[in-house]
């Protein structure tokens, strides 16, 4: 059974857009290469942190929401820790309640969305 999961890193604010598409495109590879499914994703843009993380006051936020089995999260993370563009990074499992509202939230932006254009 596939759980579903929410990540969410913060790459280096030096990058630019190509090496931050890169950056992305590789830990979606690495999700899909395991058994893994995106359901969702959303680019969080540039961002100034709660406190300075390698002295830097900035980060790129992305998150990806994906279902796959458990054994996915280890890879998932030591990718993460490999990969010097990344200064931080979280993954959880959602539980159910977790899904609702993710699922809820992202209708209502489709609504929005669909009402601004």
């Amino acid at each position: 059974m596939l759980n579903q999961y929410e990540t969410v890193f913060i790459a280096t604010p030096v990058l630019s857009e190509n090496q931050m598409k890169e950056a992305v495109q590789k830990f979606k590879k690495v999700i899909t290469d395991n058994e893994g499914e995106v359901i969702h994703e959303e680019n969080w843009g540039l961002k100034k942190l709660a406190y300075p993380i390698q002295k830097k006051s900035t980060g790129f936020y992305y998150l990806i929401e994906f279902k796959s089995p458990g054994e996915l999260i280890e890879k998932l993370e030591i990718q993460y820790r490999r990969d010097e563009r990344i200064i931080r990074f979280l993954t959880f499992k959602m539980d159910k309640y977790a899904v609702q509202y993710a699922e809820k939230k992202r209708k209502q932006k489709e609504t929005e969305t669909i009402k601004e254009g």
